[in-house]
């Protein structure tokens, strides 16, 4: 049994047995790792056969790349400490299985694609455990923040966290492994600063609302 494309497992110990084996397993990831992923209907490979579809194939291999950082989302700390925890986890598996996340990237659009159009013809591939990943991160946040605050913070975290801010400072500005990292580390860090800078705001603006309404019940 492998891992589902969802089902974020928190507290979760071990990864399951992998289909067929190790051998199947490690065929698998290295079909993805070349970008082998057949187009629906053609001949697969003997690691096919243990996966009903592309989906599966890929969400078993990116669940095992990302097994680590799901299974131990950091709960200590301050949202940005917590932040460094998890870009710190996240981008180690990132180095080992790049190609992989590129993969499963290339595989989504294909299938948003296909079926805005009405063409898909097997199960559609879908991602967005970064957003559980994020929430468990961003909790101390969650009282300091106004909800809309929050949800934006949130959203906009999401853009920054995962494979496409990666593609995008390696393969358009050139950036080193290093220099991304840094550079989405900064954005975060910028992006919780903009969100409690929001904070006070909140309190300033509600104190003259709320002595305007007492001024208003003592007349």
């Amino acid at each position: 049994m492998c891992w589902p494309a969802s089902g974020f497992q928190r507290g979760a110990t071990a990864p399951p047995a992998r289909p067929g084996g190790w051998g199947v397993w490690e065929e698998a990831v290295r079909l993805v790792r070349r970008g082998s992923i057949p187009s629906a209907g053609v001949s697969r490979a003997t690691a096919y056969r243990y996966f009903p579809s592309r989906s599966k194939l890929v969400s078993a291999v990116i669940a095992e790349a990302l097994g680590p950082v799901r299974r131990a989302v950091p709960q200590h700390g301050d949202a940005k400490q917590r932040l460094h925890e998890l870009l710190d986890r996240t981008y180690s598996r990132f180095a080992e299985y790049e190609p992989h996340m590129r993969a499963a990237l290339q595989l989504a659009l294909e299938h948003q694609s296909l079926e805005a159009a009405g063409l898909l013809e097997e199960e559609p591939f879908r991602r967005g455990q970064r957003t559980e990943i994020l929430a468990t991160t961003l909790q101390p946040l969650r009282r300091t923040l106004s909800p809309r605050t929050y949800r934006r913070l949130l959203k906009a975290l999401a853009v920054v966290y995962g494979i496409e801010p990666m593609i995008i400072l390696k393969d358009i500005c050139g950036a080193t492994d290093a220099e991304t990292e840094a550079v989405v580390r900064w954005m975060m860090d910028a992006l919780v600063d903009a969100a409690l800078r929001e904070a006070p705001t909140r309190a300033v603006i509600r104190a003259p609302a709320a002595r305007s309404r007492r001024r208003t019940r003592r007349r």
